[in-house]
């Protein structure tokens, strides 16, 4: 079950989502629990989650790609159906690349569950409170001891609240980079302070959902690629993008693989992935 509470405008509601079906004939079953159902709803909650579990992108050319490479077809193969998971707008995930820098996934999505159970806008469902992720509205005024007092160091609350107040004053606009190409979205996203070239490429990915793009300055991805690969070599940002050339433009939905496969060689990844089964991402 995927479960996120979302805003259709400022009503949070719960939303709900369990695979059904077979593998050849998959179906999502989606619940939404809300105090009032508005008239937009279905359309809203269609639209996020088309967006959050990459109902709608199209595979054919990449599975057509991974037919003619030995190595590509098995890693395909063991997870076929997979979507690329995105966040549902570029704020959440530029917050989410500031919050993980430099720490582990674990610590990371601990400090993004305080943050959303601290300034998100909350819902009680069946009795259990859940949390919506932050809006830049409710984080431009958060002050810099609370959020450290939360886990943050000082120069990542600095860089929150610098990204929230630019967006609430008209000065930052991160949706508009759905319309540039790699190469001005990347300087725009890296004159962003405390945005390095792994944040920015993680917001491409995760963001604006560019397939092309993996976090080649992402230690744990360098070395899934490496295992996967069977290289007995420590990769740099250079042999990364050497490497992934020969798969352009699927380097992104490679990065998402890799991720899966890491969490199955560790006994980590629930169900029977060679089934074809598309587990649906964890909501940080």
């Amino acid at each position: 079950m995927y479960q996120r509470l979302i805003l259709i405008g400022e009503q949070p509601a719960l939303v709900s989502v369990a695979q059904t079906g077979t593998a050849r004939t998959p179906r999502l079953e989606v619940q939404v629990t809300a105090k009032r159902l508005l008239h937009s709803t279905r359309f809203e909650v269609t639209r996020s989650l088309k967006r959050l579990l990459g109902i709608e992108i199209p595979l054919d050319e990449f599975y057509s790609l991974s037919q003619r490479e030995v190595q590509l077809r098995a890693l395909a193969f063991q997870f076929r159906g997979l979507k690329p998971p995105r966040f549902p707008s570029v704020f959440e995930a530029l917050i989410n690349g500031i919050c993980c820098q430099q720490l582990s996934l674990h610590v990371g999505i601990l400090l993004l569950n305080r943050l959303a159970a601290t300034y998100g806008l909350s819902e009680e469902v069946f009795g259990i409170r859940f949390h919506a992720f932050p809006r830049p509205e409710d984080l431009e005024r958060a002050e810099v001891g609370k959020l450290r007092a939360i886990g943050f160091s000082r120069g990542k609350a600095s860089y929150l609240l610098h990204v929230s107040q630019s967006i609430c004053r008209g000065e930052l606009d991160l949706e508009s980079l759905e319309r540039c190409d790699r190469e001005t979205a990347m300087q725009r996203l890296m004159a962003i302070p405390g945005v390095g070239r792994w944040t920015a490429e993680y917001v491409l990915l995760r963001g604006l959902g560019r397939l092309d793009s993996f976090p080649g300055d992402d230690v744990g991805a360098r070395n899934n690629l490496a295992r996967w690969l069977r290289l007995d070599e420590s990769l740099d940002y250079r042999r990364v993008r050497e490497l992934l050339k020969r798969w352009e433009p699927y380097a992104g939905l490679i990065y998402f693989h890799l991720l899966l496969w890491r969490l199955e060689v560790e006994g980590l990844l629930p169900g029977d992935s060679s089934a074809g089964i598309n587990v649906p991402p964890v909501a940080k």
